[in-house]
């Protein structure tokens, strides 16, 4: 009776997992289809040969690898590090950083904010951050950079009020492409912060003030311990987008502050050299990965050590 009870609890289990994999298959599929082979295939074109005017020629070669971080100098073909290539991906790494402490900044007033309104309005602030998600990136990026140009809104202003005898030039700058990434991608900041804090027990910073505790050590010790995985989500969903952003650059930097989503266009279109292309798409997100694994570890491991 016993073996007949666990075989057919046995078969019950394998039923339910069979129905569990029917149920995931289509998402599953999906996942196959738009992201792990696209994927598939730039690691798969970064290991063959550009071809004269775009395309590949099925010949392995490492060239495209190679190029990433060297280059040969055209005169006497002697070795060196690819400058522009480091730069820009310094460059790219230093502007998502940037991005990220900024939307940081001004995230965390806001979903606090937002966290200690009456919960009937609560709803209504929340719209109105999710309000830009309404609306095209290209369409955001444009709108701020209306603001900041020759004759944007700021340098109106502050010739009207006498403060500057010519526009300042703001536009095609790092800076303004750092404005411009702090804008599209704070809402992304904002979103998981505000569910964190909307869970915070407020009693304890209550009882933490209650035993003399100074505002900045209830924040350090109290709120910030508490509210961390809202904050860790929200650095990673503006750190991995920003990292890999093309539009933006595109028009707030024009071709004076390119980044590593700028480079990989120019590589699969008036570069033509597709496997560099490919090699460089497969580095960014070798390096979104360690990244997003890093900070994972580091989360987890600063939350034990909390407790």
């Amino acid at each position: 009776m016993l073996s007949e009870a666990s075989n057919g609890e046995a078969l019950l289990r394998r039923a339910e997992t069979r129905r569990r994999w029917s149920l995931a298959m289509p998402a599953l599929i999906v996942i196959a289809l738009f992201s792990i082979l696209p994927l598939a295939v730039m690691v798969v074109y970064s290991f063959l040969t550009p071809g004269t005017y775009g395309n590949v020629v099925w010949q392995f070669s490492l060239d495209g690898w190679f190029s990433v971080v060297f280059e040969r100098d055209l005169f006497d073909d002697t070795l060196g590090l690819a400058d522009a290539h480091l730069s820009i991906l310094g460059r790219s790494a230093l502007l998502a950083l940037a991005t990220t402490g900024l939307t940081m900044l001004f995230g965390l007033p806001t979903a606090w904010f937002i966290a200690t309104r009456p919960v009937a309005t609560r709803a209504y602030w929340m719209f109105l951050i999710t309000v830009p998600f309404w609306t095209n990136l290209l369409v955001r990026t444009i709108a701020i950079q209306e603001v900041i140009r020759a004759d944007g809104t700021i340098n109106r202003l502050l010739l009207g009020l006498g403060v500057i005898d010519a526009p300042i030039q703001m536009m095609f700058t790092n800076g303004a492409v750092l404005l411009g990434m702090t804008y599209v991608y704070l809402p992304l900041m904002v979103l998981p912060v505000y569910a964190a804090i909307e869970k915070f027990d407020f009693r304890l910073a209550e009882a933490a003030y209650d035993l003399h505790a100074s505002r900045f050590y209830c924040l350090r010790r109290v709120i910030f311990p508490l509210i961390r995985p809202g904050i860790v989500a929200g650095s990673i969903l503006v750190f991995i987008p920003a990292l890999g952003a093309y539009v933006t650059p595109r028009l707030m930097g024009g071709g004076r502050a390119m980044m590593w989503g700028n480079l990989i266009d120019l590589q699969f279109g008036q570069g033509r050299n597709w496997p560099l292309g490919a090699a460089l798409s497969v580095s960014l997100t070798l390096l979104v990965m360690i990244a997003l694994v890093l900070s994972v570890r580091r989360f987890a491991g600063g939350g034990r050590s909390d407790v």
